[in-house]
C-alpha cells in the first residue's frame, strides 16, 4: 500500500539556549530571539524518522512536510534536516515558537495540506508530535484531522506496523507505563508521536544535495501565513520561580525524615 505521508512539524529554539520570557509589542516572546539558533522540534523530528521507515517499507509512499515558521530560520533548520531522508518541503512563513494560538496554527496547516496538488484523503497519513517542544498544547494535531474530516486519529503514538491485508497497528501510551493496541483498517489517519522507536537517522550529503534543489525554490515561494493575533492572550509570562526550603537536623531517623518530606510535599 503506498501513502502520502505528510508531517507537521515546526521550529523550537535550541535547548541548549538560555531561554528568557519576555513582553514585546506584538506579545509576548524570547530575549534575543531573532539570535537564538532552532532546531526542527524534536516530538515532529520522531514523526519524521518514524514516517521515513514506513515510507521505506511501502513502496511507492511519498513524504512532504508542512512547516510554519519564520523563513529564514526555516532555511536555516531545513539545510541540516534535509540531509537525513528525502521528503518534499511545504514552507509556511509565518510566527512561530511557543506563544502561538493552537488554534490558528491547527487552521494553517490544515489548508496547506488541504492545497496539495494531488492530496488523496483516503492514502493520508498524518504525522506529527504529539506534544512539542515549545508549548504543550497537545491539541493541534487533532485539530488538523478534524479540520480535514479525518475522525481515525491515535495519540502517544510509539509504534506503527502495517498488516499483510493493509490494516495500521498502532500502539499508543496509556497510563502507568502499559501501551494500548489499536487497529486502523486503513488510512486515512492521524497519528501524533511520542517518542517513537527509531533513533535520529545519519546525515547523507548526497540526500542532502537533492532535497535542497526543490527545497530553495519552495522556501522563496513559501506562502506568508498570518496567525490570529487576538485569538488569545497571556497576562504575563515569567520563568518558573525557585522556592528552596532549607532546614538543619541531627540524629533524626531516615524513615522520620522521608515521612517530613512526604508530608511537604502533599501540601
Amino acid at each position: 500500500m503506498a501513502y502520502q505521508i505528510i508531517v507537521c512539524g515546526g521550529l523550537a529554539p535550541d535547548p541548549l539556549q538560555t531561554l528568557e520570557p519576555v513582553t514585546t509589542p506584538t506579545g509576548p516572546g524570547l530575549k534575543n530571539e531573532l539570535m537564538l539558533p532552532n532546531v526542527f522540534d524534536p516530538w515532529a523530528g520522531h514523526a519524521l524518522y518514524e514516517a521515513a521507515n514506513l515510507a521505506k517499507n511501502q513502496p511507492g509512499s511519498t513524504i512532504k512536510v508542512v512547516s510554519l515558521g519564520p523563513k529564514a530560520k526555516l532555511q536555516q533548520v531545513m539545510m541540516t534536516v534535509a540531509q537525513k531522508l528525502p521528503f518534499e518541503l511545504i514552507a509556511l512563513d509565518g510566527p512561530g515558537g511557543g506563544f502561538t494560538d493552537a488554534v490558528s496554527v491547527s487552521k494553517a496547516l490544515a489548508d496547506a495540506i488541504a492545497a496539495i496538488p494531488g492530496f488523496d484523503k483516503s492514502q493520508a497519513l498524518i504525522f506529527g508530535g504529539w506534544e512539542s517542544a515549545t508549548r504543550g498544547a497537545g491539541v493541534v494535531m487533532q485539530m488538523v484531522g478534524e479540520r480535514l474530516g479525518i475522525t481515525e486519529q491515535f495519540l502517544a503514538v510509539d509504534e506503527l506496523t502495517v498488516d499483510p491485508d493493509g490494516a495500521l497497528v498502532i500502539k499508543e501510551r496509556v497510563e502507568g507505563g502499559k501501551h494500548q493496541i489499536s487497529k486502523c483498517a486503513a488510512a486515512p489517519a492521524v497519528l501524533a508521536w511520542a517518542t517513537g522507536s527509531l533513533p535520529e537517522p545519519p546525515n547523507h550529503p548526497q540526500t542532502g544535495m537533492a532535497n535542497m534543489r526543490v527545497m530553495m525554490p519552495a522556501l522563496q515561494k513559501a506562502k506568508p501565513t498570518a496567525l490570529d493575533p487576538a485569538a488569545i492572550a497571556y497576562a504575563q509570562v515569567a520563568l518558573p520561580a525557585v522556592t528552596r526550603q532549607t532546614r538543619i537536623v541531627k540524629d533524626v531517623p531516615a524513615a522520620d525524615i522521608a515521612a517530613e518530606i512526604a508530608a511537604w510535599i502533599k501540601q
